[in-house]
């Protein structure tokens, strides 16, 4: 981060302070930030959850945070990351895809199986952790490299506007 960037966000950062967050002015990489740490607490509590009803209702608690935040990703930062004309880029964005996929399809098998105290819905449940942190971690450290590298601090508050608007048209065509 250079020190123009820095300046501008601690700026914002004291600007949010004193008036209060804006959703509307938050920068897109704060959100994902936030979102991934709800998502991420709540995959460890699912994996050492010992209650089948409490499993059951963190499966469907993630179902609902994780698909529209991956569904919106895609669409607002994947799909701009990949317009960039770096091949390092498009690399990220595209592996980003296929680990969203991943991540879905074993949420998918996780809401299939019936009993959530078996060994199988244990494994899926920590392959699935597994997966989101392997994801996030990279995530978090290419992906936002591209953004805070392709993208202006007041594009990646824009970004965050559309990332909002279509997690709200995933959650309503749910």
């Amino acid at each position: 981060m250079d020190l123009l960037q820095a300046i501008k966000k601690t700026g914002r950062s004291v600007g949010h302070a004193i008036v209060g967050d804006d959703p509307d002015e938050a920068d897109i990489l704060d959100t994902l930030k936030k979102e991934h740490d709800e998502v991420g607490a709540m995959l460890k509590q699912l994996v050492d959850s010992e209650s089948a009803s409490e499993r059951r209702g963190l499966v469907k608690k993630i179902k609902q945070a994780l698909v529209p935040h991956i569904k919106a990703e895609q669409k607002v930062v994947y799909d701009a990351v990949l317009a960039l004309k770096d091949k390092d880029a498009k690399t990220d964005g595209e592996e980003g895809y296929i680990e969203h996929k991943l991540a879905a399809e074993t949420l998918s098998l996780l809401g299939k199986i019936s009993n959530t105290m078996s060994p199988e819905f244990a494994a899926a449940a920590k392959v699935l952790k597994e997966l989101i942190e392997h994801h996030v971690e990279e995530e978090e450290r290419n992906i936002w490299a591209d953004v805070k590298e392709g993208f202006s601090d007041s594009q990646r508050v824009a970004m965050n506007r559309k990332f909002e608007a279509a997690k709200k048209r995933v959650r309503m065509a749910q």
